[in-house]
This record gives C-alpha cells, structure tokens and sequence, in this order.
C-alpha cells in the first residue's frame, strides 16, 4: 500500500504519534508492531507476480434471481454462534498506545456492524503488562467474537497453555489463532526459526485451553493436506490466509539491515499458494472442517467468491488498515461498502443467506 499521503497524515495525528518515526531493526514486539503499520502504509510490501486468484473465477449472472434485494441478509453463524456477517477484521496490530487505538476503533466499528475482530498477536501483552489495554477490546466489542492471536512458533520459545490462556483473557476472546509466519520469521532481524515439532504442541494445546483454538497463515496460504492434519490435531478452524495481499518478507526487508536478506527478499515476492486455489483445496479435502478464507481480499465480490469456494467467514486485512488510520467514519465507510458488494453479489446469482451462496454452481473458473 503505497501512499505517502496517507503516510502524513499519520504523523500529523496526535492519536498515532509515533507511527512514522525510524526503529532500529532490534526492537521490542510492541515497538515493533509501529513499524509494521508504518511499513503497510507507506512503503511497497505487496506479493508481486501472484494474486490471491478471484479474478480466475467469474459469477454467471442470474437475470431472475426471484429475490427482493430487501431480504439479502448477511447473517450467519459460525463454530455455533450466530453472527450479523460472514465479514472478519483479520488480525492487524496492538502493543503500543498509538497500534491500541487503531485496535480500539476497530473494534467499535465491527461491534456496530456485527463483523468479527481478529486482533494482531498478544505475545507482547503476554511478556509485558502494561501493553495489554492495546489488545484488550471486549469493552469495545461486547457482543462480536473477538480472536487472540499468538505466533504457534512460540509454543518452542516457553509459551505453553498458561501463556496462551492470558493472551485469550487480555483480549476478551472467543477463540484464539496461532499463526504460522516461518518465512516471516526467517527474515525479521529478532526472528524465531524453530518450527520443529509444532504439530504435536498445537494437538496438546487444542485440549488445554478454554476456548476454540485455530491455525491462520499471514499470507502464503495453507494447503489442504496441511489443514487435514491441523483439523485432525484438533483445530477448530483454519484461515488459509493465502498469497496475493501483503508478503511479510517484504515488510521485513525493510527493517532487516542484513544485506543479504535484504537482497534475497526479492526471490520470494511471488512465494507462496493463492488464496482462492487455498479456500478450493481445503474445502475439497476437508468438507467438513471450518474455513476462514483471507489474503489479499479488497471487495465484497472477493467476499462472495471466498465463500462461494467454500469460506465460512472471509478475512480483510491491509485493505482495512489505511480507513482504520484515518477515522471512525472512514472505516464505517469502508465496511458498508464490503457489505453492500457483498449482498450486491449474492443477489446477483439468486442467493438469499451467505450458506445459500456457498457452493453456488453459478461460480465457473474462467482461468485453468
């Protein structure tokens, strides 16, 4: 996300102070998290020569939907619980005061929509106290599920069932997402490598905490034959999160003063699996597991498309964030709009509720 406008304006916000100033590549998880938005924001980090691959598929047009526009409804549920949309806020941000209150509105405007909220991962609240008001959103979004979110690579850096148990009570959360980010990691200077071993502890944490526990990408997807055996350890859910939207390699290369990394960023721009063929192939593998799709998602008619390969819930992330930034209003803006191309869609090829939508013959795949 390009756009040196919106840059300034965040360094002329009081309430992100801060966002825009330099870090040095060592820096705390918190401090960290400043320099990941001001990166999302003003510097180039998308995935380049890959898309998340919904413009592959086209809807064909139902002429006589036989449905007044009036009574396409969003509402859904999702692992049991009734939900207002099938819309999620993926994980983001949090750990300072300037992420917090980015966190803080949107969780408001999703409370007010009926979306629901991912937050970024609590692992700094969790080491540090005085950083848990910035995840700490159930006062803003009393009715909406709200995810915790940890890396599942510190399951092999001495977070266990306790750790993970405090991320989910600062947060307020319905369920919590590990995240799996190993090229992330490779490539961020205080970055934690060992995935060794991950599948066993996920399978062990699945029976230990009190609420459901799922497994999400940060953008280069999983794959059915991976999300098979997440499912089989245990998981509630898996959001594929898959290529086509922000590459974490990217955002990393600018914080990472190693030369070569630096110069070895640019092999992986166009790493990983998109985010249509992920949603396709987990569904395939896995009729009856529960799926987030997410990834470079930008419009409700890549909503429509998510859901329509089998998504329960679609995930927007970057595309959020700059609304998030700028005002409440702004980002209630962004959100109806997602929501009017959503319903738009839906009654467009005669589907009244979102399971109506899911596995719509009226999807073709244009692109082989």
């Amino acid at each position: 996300m390009r756009d040196t406008e919106q840059g300034n304006k965040i360094h002329n916000d009081k309430d992100f102070q801060g966002v825009n100033e330099h870090l040095l590549p060592e820096v705390p998880t918190g401090e960290r998290k400043i320099e990941h938005v001001r990166l999302c924001l003003s510097e180039d980090v998308n995935a380049q020569g890959i898309t998340a691959g919904f413009e592959s598929y086209r809807f064909r047009h139902a002429a006589l939907p036989e449905l007044d526009f009036a009574d396409i409804h969003l509402d859904t549920q999702f692992l049991g619980q009734d939900l207002r949309t099938p819309l999620l806020i993926s994980s983001m941000t949090g750990g300072s005061e300037a992420t917090g209150k980015i966190n803080e509105r949107l969780a408001s405007v999703a409370e007010a929509r009926g979306w629901s909220l991912g937050v970024g991962s609590v692992r700094a609240a969790v080491e540090k106290e005085e950083l848990a008001a910035s995840f700490s959103m159930r006062k803003f979004a009393p009715t909406i599920p709200i995810i915790a979110n940890l890396g599942a690579v510190q399951l092999n850096y001495g977070f266990g069932r306790e750790a993970c148990q405090r991320a989910v009570n600062i947060a307020g959360a319905s369920m919590l997402v590990l995240h799996l980010n190993g090229l992330q990691e490779i490539f961020q200077p205080e970055g934690n490598t060992n995935f060794s071993g991950l599948l066993r502890k996920i399978e062990l944490l699945c029976r230990e905490v009190s609420v459901p526990v799922g497994i999400k990408e940060v953008g280069w997807g999983i794959d059915g034959e991976t999300a098979a055996k997440l499912y089989e350890a245990g998981v509630s859910f898996v959001d594929v999160a898959g290529a086509g939207g922000t590459s974490w390699v990217q955002v990393e290369k600018f914080r990472n003063a190693d030369k070569v990394k630096r110069a070895a960023a640019e092999a992986f721009v166009d790493w990983g699996i998109s985010t249509a063929e992920c949603i396709s192939e987990v569904r395939q593998m896995n009729p009856k597991g529960t799926i987030i799709g997410s990834g470079g998602l930008t419009s409700g008619v890549d909503a429509a498309k998510a859901i329509a390969l089998g998504a329960d819930l679609a995930g927007f992330g970057r595309s959020l964030l700059e609304a998030a930034v700028h005002s409440e209003e702004a980002l209630h803006s962004r959100l109806a709009q997602v929501e009017f191309e959503l319903r738009t869609a839906m009654f467009g090829v005669g589907a009244a509720r979102p399971f109506d939508l899911q596995g719509t013959p009226r999807l073709i795949k244009t692109i082989k």
